[in-house]
């Protein structure tokens, strides 16, 4: 199967008139609360930096955005920018995940990305426009793309999140500690299958089923091709991967998705759900937001019946 484009893409562009959404937004977090779309996008404007913006819409295609950003660096830490969001409800607070690209480091800890460094982040809000930072999932790693599951499994808070070039998965009493005692990998790259031969890493917020949770995830190939895959985790263990098909559900084929700020990608970080129909929201080639759906029902299906 495969995600069906909407007829009016990309949802969003960028600002020419704006100092801080110029040149880019791409890769939002969106959540549905109380009969309306919240978006939280990544922005790049003048200075290259990247800012998270607002924009929220009642039929999840046509967007009104906020005027300034409603996140932004604050520190040596995150001072080159935030990015790539998903944002989890979890009785009644909104959790983000976000990655820090920081001038540093971490006391005690090693540059690890193109001179800086990256940081997989916490924040909370109960209103999606102040936000509250909580704190790092690991620092000192090269390590992204980290998404919260929607409840509390167990007792505890549960994200994913990549150690390259495999997706973890990553258990924490308070979204303080994360021993690294009940962090774990569960799937990774498979040789030899094209589109995510190279490396993986988890999408949008993984959705609950009766058949398990229903995981949207991204992969690359050796030609560095960005597309979506999904797979099934199990319910009350998530360490434990159902099945996970063989084929990808979207792949970059309209001429914004191949050309941009890097070409040829597809990277979604959030799966809404409204009335049985999935909205996968996505970045296309780190340049605009793109918008395709696809039923509940045939997901859970494509997911269940290719092994």
């Amino acid at each position: 199967m495969e995600l069906i484009r909407h007829s009016t893409n990309p949802v969003l562009l960028p600002d020419p008139t704006s100092t801080w959404e110029t040149y880019n937004v791409f890769n939002p977090a969106v959540v549905y609360h109380q009969g309306e779309f919240h978006m939280l996008y990544r922005a790049q404007g003048l200075d290259w930096v990247s800012r998270l913006g607002y924009a929220h819409s009642k039929d999840g295609i046509h967007f009104e955005r906020d005027p300034q950003p409603v996140f932004a660096p604050h520190s040596q830490y995150d001072a080159r920018g935030i990015e790539d969001p998903r944002i989890a409800e979890i009785n009644g607070v909104f959790y983000m995940t976000y990655t820090a690209y920081g001038n540093q480091p971490y006391p005690g800890y090693p540059s690890t990305h193109l001179g800086g460094s990256v940081t997989p982040m916490f924040a909370k809000s109960t209103n999606l426009r102040d936000w509250e930072r909580i704190g790092p999932l690991v620092v000192g790693e090269d390590n992204k793309d980290h998404v919260l599951f929607p409840e509390k499994i167990g007792g505890k808070f549960v994200t994913l999140h990549r150690r390259p070039p495999h997706v973890w998965l990553a258990r924490s009493e308070d979204l303080l500690s994360w021993p690294e005692e009940e962090m774990q990998p569960i799937f990774g790259p498979r040789p030899g299958n094209d589109w995510d031969e190279n490396r993986v890493g988890g999408g949008g917020v993984p959705i609950k089923t009766e058949n398990g949770w229903l995981l949207i995830y991204h992969a690359y190939d050796y030609d560095h091709i960005y597309r979506l895959g999904v797979c099934l985790l199990d319910l009350d263990d998530p360490s434990v991967v159902i099945n996970r098909p063989r084929s990808f559900i979207i792949e970059p084929r309209e001429i914004w998705e191949l050309r941009g700020d890097v070409p040829t990608v597809i990277f979604a970080g959030a799966n809404v759900v409204v009335d049985g129909k999935v909205y996968v929201y996505y970045g296309a080639a780190d340049h605009v937001i793109g918008l395709a759906t696809a039923s509940l029902d045939d997901l859970v299906e494509f997911a269940l019946s290719e092994g």
